[in-house]
Order: C-alpha cells, then structure tokens, then sequence
C-alpha cells in the first residue's frame, strides 16, 4: 500500500486525502496547524467560483465539485444544504457561464434590484456550513484510517524519506515548500458573524463600488463580509473595517440591523494567477501540487482532490 504524505489540513488537502485514502493509499496529514485554525475554517461558504481561475479545466474541477456536493445533500451530518440566493450584477457582460449548471437559475426582476446594480440572477446552490462541514470531513478521513501529525515543514525533500509520494495543498505556503514558485499572493478576507433572527437566503455584491458585500445565513447564524485585499498578510480584524462590511450588508438586508455581533475573523486567501494542480518533477518521489484557489477552495476542492488522486495514481504506476 503507497504512503503518502499530504501536507496542508485546509478543505483542499483534507478532501485530496479523502480521495487519495478511497484509491487505497496510506494518508498521513502534515500541517503546522490544526484545521479548525485554517482559512478554510472563515470560509463562508457557499459553491461558487468567486476569484478562480476561469478556464476549460478550472469548468472541470467546478462542475466535479458540484456533483459532489449535490451528493452530500444526502448526508445531514456534512453541513450541505441547498440555499437559494442571488447573485448581483454591476457589470454590462456579467460571466454566467457558472449558471448554466443550474436549470433553475433566473434573472432578477428589474424592479427588485438594489440602486446601481444592473442584473442579478436568482439560484439555489450547495450551501456548506463549514462549522458542520469541516469536522464532519476529518472524522471522514479518521474513519478511511488516515493519520494527521502536527509539524512544521520548511520543504518537501524533509518528506520525501519517509513517504512513496507527497502532495502539497499548504495554500500560502505551497510554493515555497516546493521552492519552485513566488507567484503565490495573499488575499485578507474578514466576516462578522450576527445572530440569526431566521434569514435563510444568502445574497453576493461583489463588484460593490464600496467593497466586497456578502451576507450567508447559515443555521446559528449569519456570516457578513466582506474584503479582498491582495497583497496583504495581515490576518487581524479591524473594528472600522466590520463597522463598514456590516453598513454595506445592512443596506442589501435590512434585517441585519442591530442583530447581536456574535464574533469576527479574518483570513488570508492564497491567490495565483492559475490554478496548480499538477506533477512537480524534480523530488526523490513523485510529488503533486494543488493550490492556488483563491477564494474558491471549498468550491473546487472535490474536483481538486480528483484531479489529485488521478495524477498520483498514474505516477505511482510509472
């Protein structure tokens, strides 16, 4: 049985573990932090492709990941719902091409949209509660016999001696373990989490002259964000900067005023010009990288881990 080391305990390694560990392979999980300290742990977090790569293979990981999750919709234990919501639209030529996946997809009405927004499109999409979803996952891998060792890696060659092969999914740090890569960029995020008074439709504004607007009820509560600051790594959270996420939000959802603040984070997205998910050669074994998702890695990560134990398996077979 192939051991592999998988670093990285964010959505996009443990679910590359999950399907590394259904292909038959030993699954030992390296990272220097635990999950629940992740920026997958921040992530909202609903199926959509926000600040991914556009392409015929990111299309790919998309569609695989919405079939997976459309299978966890059977499983209440993994967090998956689908919600509807609405998509707003500050642009003349929107992209849609994501909602060609979903036949029930509309557009909004003009006389409902907000002041400034152009079009929007009404769907219903897998809506994941990360809370739920996350823990549900590594109890997942805990049951596919799979380890997890907390460690700090500075490169892949310190794995390298005590695996068959290694996958690095460390999000930010992926491309200096490998030592091959400096285009990697941070993106700081941050929410506010309100109490829910019972909103159960969600609402994107991401072109929002003012700033990133998102607002996702989930069951215990509702996540308000947002921003998107590339370049920057300060991963704190602002009083100004949730005082104005919650103005923005509270301007799309009236509800949201004077709910009780709940908590805040902050995160740091690991942005790239392109998604990579590929073999790298070089190392004493074979090695794959996956990262790269920006703000889409829950959204891509079942079609991600895919793509994984597909390139793996044929390199193990030579």
């Amino acid at each position: 049985m192939p051991q592999v080391i998988v670093v990285g305990a964010g959505v996009v390694g443990l679910s590359a573990a999950h399907e590394l560990a259904r292909a038959g392979h030993q699954v030992r999980v390296v990272a220097d932090a635990d999950t629940a300290d992740t920026v997958s742990a921040v992530s909202a977090a609903l199926w959509f492709p926000y600040r991914s790569e556009q392409s015929a293979a990111a299309d790919l990981l998309l569609e695989r990941s919405l079939a997976r999750f459309e299978e966890l919709l059977a499983v209440p234990e993994a967090g998956v719902a689908r919600r509807p919501g609405t998509v707003l639209e500050r642009t003349a030529d929107p992209d849609r091409s994501w909602a060609r996946l979903f036949p029930d997809a509309a557009a909004v009405p003009p006389d409902l949209l907000p002041p400034g927004v152009l079009s929007g499109v009404r769907v219903a999409v897998p809506f994941i509660t990360v809370p739920e979803y996350l823990p549900w996952l590594v109890r997942r891998l805990e049951s596919l016999g799979v380890a997890f060792e907390r460690r700090t890696v500075t490169a892949v060659a310190e794995l390298t001696g005590s695996a068959d092969a290694v996958v690095v999914a460390a999000g930010l740090r992926s491309g200096e373990l490998l030592g091959d890569d400096s285009s990697v960029v941070p993106v700081r995020g941050q929410v506010v989490r309100l109490a829910n008074p019972g909103l159960t439709d969600w609402i994107t504004d991401d072109d929002n002259p003012d700033g990133l607007t998102y607002v996702f009820p989930r069951n215990a509560d509702v996540v308000v964000g947002g921003v998107a600051v590339e370049g920057s790594s300060d991963a704190t959270v602002h009083a100004d900067v949730a005082a104005a996420m919650l103005a923005r939000a509270t301007r799309l959802v009236p509800e949201l005023a004077g709910l009780p603040v709940l908590g805040h984070a902050a995160g740091l997205r690991p942005a790239r010009p392109t998604l990579r998910i590929e073999a790298v050669p070089g190392h004493a074994v074979p090695v794959v990288a996956a990262y790269g998702h920006g703000g889409a890695g829950v959204t891509l990560s079942w079609g991600t881990a895919e793509r994984v134990a597909t390139l793996l398996g044929d390199l193990l077979r030579g």
